[in-house]
């Protein structure tokens, strides 16, 4: 935090250190880093008087907002750990990431405000606590005047703030104790905490933030990711804060209260580098260039593109539509595991050229390898394989949270010297990289990175449903959707109100961007013959490239791949219908 606030409280208090861009539009809040340093050092203290000590963990389940920021900073200034757990997350989501990294206390609020509607935060985690013996302590703020149920361990946020002493000395910290822990999706059901450190991932999140998006003293920087996901903890906290940036929190939606929301903000906040997913953009792009062009959007500079490939189609409208052709747009890439950006176009030489939808250049210190199946290094150009990284980098995560057998087999076991970053990726002629997508059983809902292993054992708990399969298809707005292959105990004739049952069930086990787009139900899934589902076989199914079924001789029943196919080519015509 001295890195982040003191440093540049010293030389200019009065600068703006957030832009909160609050749900309501046309209400932004101005912080200056002398405000967030008072915030930060009054929430700390109230930390520390309810118990909270250097190595502890604290849960943060906030939306967007100068308040979250300060939590997660007070944290830092403490020497506790902060895990931001997404604020869309289920109580039950909430509570395994609780129970699994050992909090001591939750922050929230009493309410988000979130494209016009409030969700309820407090009672969500009133739900999940239930099941947590380990927290003492649950700190709540206000973001509405709406009262909420208060128990034992509830305290009101802001009245212990005004009577904490705003004065509170760093604590002194190695470069290598952990910073913050961040829950993401592995190929297996259960979310992994992944560990970042101090001096590294700070350093990594401040250069890669400087020189990425050619950020200047006196830029307004744009990024509109969560607080709940890495790009929000890398590019509206810890990189724009360490640099002294005036860094914007979007707590809204792109389309509320219409789709020109983000060119409005745009416009008002005089906004230099905007930073956002695909995802939006092609939401976006369905509602036409006039949403875009109704706002002036001369003050853009550079343009960034996060969370999953970006396709040709939104990278020209982006680039053209939005940037107006004369920004530089940066497809970035990286993983919560790597803790900023690795591939992108920029920084480059003045004026290189920059390939539509390709992440292409590695940053600083970051050398990529393709592998082939044999684990050999791909040399040479015009190459497809699995992308590694050869040497280690700052911004690198150091483990998984209380697992540290799981992190060496999930990155560094397939491709020995090598963290294996579960990519594809393609290298040009000219040498640049361009990613291709997982290689494994994880798929990419609008940014949101989810097993497939997740959303099925979601649905395993139903007691009509014995087997699933889950896979990822392509989805014009959404990048990736899941594909729900199910079995049933029963043929029966109730198989529309299980399927409603199996979504509800998803969306509170989860969150409600995991429930699947379709659900299929099959006499039996594509198995082989020690029992392992073959998944590519039902991609194949859904992406109707059934002619190319490669090789079926593993499976135990070949004739199941005729039965999937009839039923899936019914449920097309039942849906078209």
């Amino acid at each position: 935090t001295v890195n982040c606030l003191d440093q540049h409280v010293e030389k200019s208090p009065n600068r703006v250190a957030l832009i909160w861009e609050r749900d309501e539009p046309g209400t932004a809040v101005h912080v200056t880093y002398r405000e967030l340093l008072d915030l930060t050092c009054r929430l700390a203290n109230t930390l520390k008087k309810y118990g909270i000590q250097k190595g502890d963990r604290v849960a943060i389940y906030m939306s967007v907002s100068p308040l979250a920021v300060a939590a997660m900073l007070a944290c830092a200034r403490i020497g506790a750990v902060h895990t931001v757990i997404f604020a869309g997350f289920s109580a039950e989501s909430l509570a395994g990431r609780i129970m699994d990294s050992g909090c001591k206390a939750v922050i929230t609020y009493n309410q988000g405000v979130r494209g016009g509607r409030t969700t309820e935060l407090k009672a969500t985690v009133d739900a999940a606590v239930k099941n947590c013996p380990s927290i003492k302590h649950v700190f709540v703020a206000q973001r509405t005047d709406n009262k909420v149920q208060m128990g034992d361990r509830d305290i009101p946020l802001e009245e212990e703030m005004a009577k904490a002493d705003s004065v509170c000395p760093p604590e002194s910290m190695d470069s290598e104790d952990t910073l913050f822990l961040l829950y993401t999706s592995g190929s297996t059901g259960k979310p992994k905490g992944i560990v970042h450190t101090q001096a590294g991932y700070l350093l990594y999140a401040a250069l890669t933030h400087k020189y990425v998006f050619d950020y200047q003293q006196g830029d307004v920087f744009g990024c509109v990711a969560d607080i709940g996901w890495i790009t929000g903890h890398s590019y509206v906290v810890y990189g724009p804060l360490c640099n002294g940036a005036t860094s914007v929190l979007f707590e809204s939606t792109p389309v509320y209260p219409d789709p020109g929301r983000y060119w409005e903000v745009v416009q008002r906040l005089k906004i230099n580098q905007f930073y956002g997913a695909p995802t939006a953009i092609r939401l976006l792009l369905n509602y036409g260039e006039e949403w875009v062009k109704k706002y002036d959007r001369s003050s853009l500079k550079v343009l960034g593109s996060v969370g999953e490939p970006i396709n040709k189609e939104a990278w020209q409208w982006f680039y053209q539509v939005v940037g107006e052709g004369r920004c530089a747009l940066v497809d970035t890439w990286w993983q919560t595991e790597t803790g900023g950006i690795c591939i992108a176009p920029r920084p480059s030489e003045e004026k290189a050229e920059i390939v539509p939808a390709m992440a292409m250049r590695p940053f600083f210190g970051i050398v990529p390898v393709l592998m082939d199946e044999n684990g050999e290094v791909l040399e040479g150009n015009d190459v497809s394989g699995a992308l590694c990284i050869a040497q280690p980098w700052p911004g690198m995560a150091r483990t998984i949270h209380g697992d540290h057998q799981r992190f060496v087999d999930a990155y560094f076991r397939a491709y020995p010297g090598y963290y294996f970053t579960g990519d594809g990726a393609y290298r040009s002629q000219e040498g640049y990289y361009q990613i291709t997508g997982r290689v494994d059983d994880i798929i990419n809902i609008s940014g949101h990175r989810l097993g497939t292993a997740e959303i099925e054992d979601a649905m395993a708990d139903h007691p009509e449903v014995p087997e699933t399969a889950v896979v990822g298809y392509p989805h014009k707005i959404k990048g990736e959707g899941a594909f729900a292959f199910i079995v049933l105990k029963e043929q029966t004739a109730h198989a529309d109100h299980i399927k409603e049952e199996l979504k509800t069930l998803v969306a509170s086990k989860i969150a409600k961007y995991a429930v699947p787009d379709h659900i299929l139900v099959v006499k039996r899934l594509p198995k082989t013959r020690s029992g392992k589902i073959m998944r590519r076989l039902l991609r194949k199914v859904i992406t109707e490239q059934s002619g190319n079924m490669g090789d079926v001789t593993t499976l135990d029943d070949p004739g199941v791949v005729q039965e999937i196919l009839d039923a899936y080519q019914k449920y097309k015509e039942k849906s078209s219908s």
